[in-house]
């Protein structure tokens, strides 16, 4: 049903993360992501959102991705149907794939680094994500689109895709947060997006977003950045 990307750059700081599936508003339902917790992907035949919520603001509080996993998902009696992945503000991953989720399911749990899908063709796909992910020639949000489109080449979700989803939070410019919910073709018509997103005037005026490396910043207070 759905495959999912978590990343962290520790040199840079930026959390980058990504989602596509057979369903639809993938973006709503999975990602959740705080450049002070983490980020988190909760999916499965039946996801719960109280997972992903949970399991964002216990590491928020100080806990590992490990700890919060574990505990939103033992005392879930359907935790069978369910799966997620989180990565901490460290970059810490931890994962959980219920044990009836529909085939192929898995996941991967790496620092810096967390994969997971459901309903794939097989483990090809995975195994496509990782090495795109792990080929740094980009920045995170290109990186990010590059692992959907090899996650998609090698056989994605069983059923096709309908959305797609980009989130990637950086210390010194604004969230990008970015949907696709419902579409043929979800991961080109998100790339075609995010080409929108690097254009003026809205590339321009991200330039006067508060950022976490000065969450007070205004017009008046940062440089005009031009798109290139």
């Amino acid at each position: 049903m759905t495959f999912s990307i978590l990343t962290f750059d520790k040199e840079t700081g930026v959390f980058a993360a990504a989602a596509a599936t057979g369903s639809l508003c993938v973006g709503g339902w999975v990602l959740r992501g705080d450049i002070e917790s983490g980020l988190v992907a909760s999916q499965g035949t039946s996801p719960s959102t109280f997972w992903r919520d949970d399991v964002l603001r216990a590491m928020y509080g100080g806990q590992t991705a490990k700890k919060a996993v574990e505990a939103v998902t033992s005392g879930d009696p359907g935790r069978g149907h369910r799966q997620l992945i989180a990565l901490d503000q460290n970059g810490a991953t931890y994962g959980f794939t219920g044990e009836n989720s529909v085939p192929f399911a898995s996941h991967l749990a790496l620092e810096g680094l967390a994969i997971a899908g459901n309903m794939l063709q097989g483990p090809k796909v995975l195994e496509a994500m990782e090495a795109a992910a792990l080929t740094r020639a980009e920045a995170a949000d290109q990186r990010m689109l590059r692992v959907l489109n090899a996650a998609m080449l090698a056989g994605g979700d069983s059923r096709g895709l309908q959305s797609a989803a980009m989130l990637v939070l950086a210390p010194n410019r604004p969230p990008l947060d970015l949907r696709i919910d419902h579409g043929d073709n979800p991961i080109a018509d998100l790339e075609r997006l995010y080409d929108r997103t690097r254009k003026s005037p809205y590339f321009d005026w991200l330039a006067e977003v508060p950022v976490i490396e000065d969450k007070v910043c205004a017009p008046e207070r940062r440089p005009r950045v031009t798109s290139r």
